[in-house]
């Protein structure tokens, strides 16, 4: 029987999965997941940006309005959900979810229904974009460290490239002109067409949001390399300080400067209403052109009618909305004080944030090696020994090692005292370099013998050449014959 062979698309290794250590971490634990109960020894996972904080809320929600899901008291009746929707999706739903996204940015932008296209997830909606602003071969600007699910959203199916925009800690990773025009410079000189900037406000992993000085820089860079850009603002409603959120948005409409048909957003409710498993996505575009290739392309991802029925009259409560978020934010800014104090008391440092879901935390100092091989060494023993999921700077193209994102937002506040507990024991009485070390030595010692038997045969091998040579006979000839399998 012949070989069918496969799509280069379906062979290529542009996913990303294979090589992270991103991925690799939720592989470990769902191989051996903590249960307090049934194994309390398990691996915890805080590697999931999950917003668990206001579950509670949304079930006592549900409770009160349980009619819903049996279509009672509904404004959509059964057969209308059930029949085939175009694909603008509910425009109900739409409304809702506009009115949403204007209240979570605090009024200060004007979001039109009739420019939302439906996505299933951010993760469609970044890839779209992708697909109407790119081809293959092009390229766009990502400020790192960024999330790791981007090499995968942006470059796998479209073919588009990532051109990373390096920034530092010296400035807290803030993203500027230099670090830009760098990056821009670099695709330039690869023979690219940059197409876009896409930006993460707030940011993962670091969970800041950009200031609006940032913000105009990066529209007056965009404006003088005519690019567009993208932002994922899908952390908007996690924004727990008393600074309030600023959305591109709100720059561009609040000035004359910037073409707001080059500017778009991407947004879902995964995060700040906790809901990924819905899938609810969105791409919000003032360039008509924009508007209507994505919702055709949306075809492929679209959103089931019973869910925007569900959501819709979710999001019509005005009063359990702004509850809800504000609840959220108070909850968020808990934790958050909670879990870097935990840290500081160890002498663990981390970024001071305001946004997310998680910490991006400084773990150079435990680094046995000051470079990426330290870095995933640490991973390892943090992963392994600790039973902590947590995630490397380098799966987000950080450019110094010993950066990590830690998650505390899809777990209780039990747990996260059970990885803070984890957390200390492991730095008390200075086992934490023992346990770095031992488990740097374990592998130094696998590669020694690897590195021994390389040499011993290359030896050999030499010798046997040499001696081939004096008798004037080929040494191919004393190649072994290969084995049948």
């Amino acid at each position: 029987m012949g070989f069918c062979s496969l799509s280069n698309l379906a062979m290529a290794d542009r996913h990303g999965e294979d090589d992270s250590p991103y991925f690799a971490g939720w592989k470990a634990y769902d191989l051996n997941p903590y249960d307090l109960l049934y194994n309390p020894s398990g691996i915890i996972q805080m590697g999931l940006a999950e917003n668990q904080v206001g579950t509670d809320l949304l079930e006592e929600w549900l409770e009160k309005h349980s009619d819903i899901p049996t279509w009672k008291g509904t404004l959509t009746s059964f057969k209308q959900t059930a029949l085939y929707q175009d694909y603008h999706g509910l425009a109900n739903f739409r409304k809702a979810l506009a009115n949403f996204m204007a209240e979570v940015r605090g009024r200060r932008v004007k979001i039109d229904p009739d420019m939302i296209v439906l996505t299933a997830g951010a993760t469609a909606g970044n890839e779209i974009l992708t697909f109407c602003i790119a081809d293959p071969g092009e390229a766009l600007l990502v400020p790192t460290p960024y999330y790791p699910g981007f090499d995968r959203d942006l470059r796998w199916r479209t073919g588009v490239e990532i051109i990373p925009v390096k920034c530092y800690s010296y400035n807290d990773f803030e993203i500027t002109f230099p670090a830009l025009e760098k990056a821009y410079q670099e695709g330039l000189n690869k023979k690219q067409s940059i197409k876009a900037i896409l930006i993460t406000n707030p940011s993962n992993p670091l969970g800041l949001t950009i200031s609006p000085q940032t913000l105009t820089m990066i529209l007056d860079f965009a404006t003088e390399k005519s690019i567009h850009v993208i932002s994922d603002e899908v952390y908007a409603g996690t924004v727990f300080s008393s600074h309030p959120f600023t959305s591109v948005l709100e720059i561009v409409q609040s000035s004359n400067k910037y073409d707001p048909e080059t500017v778009h957003v991407v947004y879902s409710l995964s995060k700040d209403l906790g809901l990924p498993g819905f899938r609810i996505g969105s791409i919000y575009s003032s360039n008509p052109k924009i508007v209507t290739a994505s919702r055709r392309m949306s075809s492929f991802s679209l959103i089931s009618s019973q869910t925007q029925v569900l959501l819709k009259c979710l999001l019509s409560d005005s009063v359990f909305i702004a509850k809800y978020l504000a609840t959220v934010k108070e909850r968020l800014k808990r934790r958050n004080e909670e879990f870097k104090r935990g840290l500081k008391d160890m002498g663990i440092d981390s970024l001071q944030g305001n946004a997310g879901l998680f910490s991006w935390v400084n773990l150079r100092s435990l680094l046995v090696f000051d470079n990426l091989d330290g870095e995933m060494r640490l991973w390892r023993v943090i992963l392994e020994e600790i039973g902590l999921n947590v995630s490397p700077g380098c799966s987000f193209h950080c450019e110094e090692p010993g950066w990590f994102r830690v998650c505390y937002g899809n777990m209780s506040e039990d747990e996260m005292n059970v990885a803070l507990g984890r957390i200390k024991s492991f730095m008390s009485g200075g086992r934490a370099q023992e346990e770095v070390l031992l488990s740097t030595s374990k592998m130094d010692i696998s590669v020694a013998q690897e590195e021994v038997l390389s040499t011993d045969i290359s030896v050999a091998a030499a010798t046997a050449a040499a001696a081939c040579t004096e008798l004037g006979l080929d040494a191919s000839d004393l190649q072994p014959e290969p084995l049948a399998h």
